[in-house]
């Protein structure tokens, strides 16, 4: 065990594992243009359905179910399903990276806008607001730490699962598991995981100083 520890941080640090088109940096910046661009095109998707069911209450079944049909999904059986029906490309991987992380968004932005309080809402409309006003201005900032929550989770997961672009012959951390798999390198498997859960802890880390900084001044129990 302490034989592998060893090698794994020499291959961890090593100055030529860092450099050239295999090297981690290059795998580290393919790795995150996957996850960052799947999880942008799932928040644009998700937000507005999550916000829409929260707002008119229509649709929560649909909202309720989807959390664990997203815990469901078979990911890899998705890539195998695109890659064959749509040929050689990178779209498998983004389709199936999406379909993760639209269930979690929408899920949870449902349930921020649900548990605003209708008191509040009726309080905003009596003075004036008119529904849109109310959503913008009332429910969705109420709602803004639960939404950020599922953003968190949306990502760290689409991290976690990204290395499945290597799965399809494509680039990014994984392709360290895949290959190390086939060429029973355990140290390059390992150190492909290492750099998996970090990248995925430190996405988590980021968002949450993200909001920490949206939710300032808000009282604990906003957040």
């Amino acid at each position: 065990m302490l034989e592998l520890l060893k090698n794994l941080t020499s291959w961890l640090t090593s100055s030529a594992q860092w450099s050239g088109d295999e090297g981690i940096a290059h795998r580290l910046v393919e790795h995150l243009q996957y996850s960052l661009l799947a999880t942008v095109i799932a928040a644009v998707i998700a937000l507005p359905i999550g916000m829409l069911i929260g707002h008119t209450g229509r649709g929560a079944f649909i909202a309720v179910n989807l959390a664990s049909f997203g815990r469901a999904l078979p990911t890899v059986g998705l890539v195998t399903l695109v890659f064959l029906a749509g040929g050689l490309s990178i779209w498998p991987v983004y389709i199936s990276l999406v379909a993760l992380a639209v269930p979690v968004i929408i899920t949870n932005t449902y349930a921020g806008m649900a548990a605003v309080d209708p008191e509040v809402k009726d309080a905003a409309k009596g003075v004036g607001l008119r529904g849109h006003q109310v959503l913008w201005q009332v429910e969705l900032p109420l709602a803004l730490p639960l939404i950020m929550t599922g953003i968190r989770l949306a990502t760290v997961q689409v991290v976690a699962t990204a290395t499945i672009a290597a799965y399809v012959s494509f680039g990014g951390l994984g392709r360290y598991v895949f290959d190390g798999l086939a060429q029973r390198d355990l140290v390059q498997v390992l150190g492909g995981a290492v750099l998996v859960a970090v990248l995925a802890v430190l996405a988590d880390l980021a968002l949450g100083g993200v909001q920490r900084l949206l939710l300032r001044g808000r009282p604990d129990t906003a957040r």
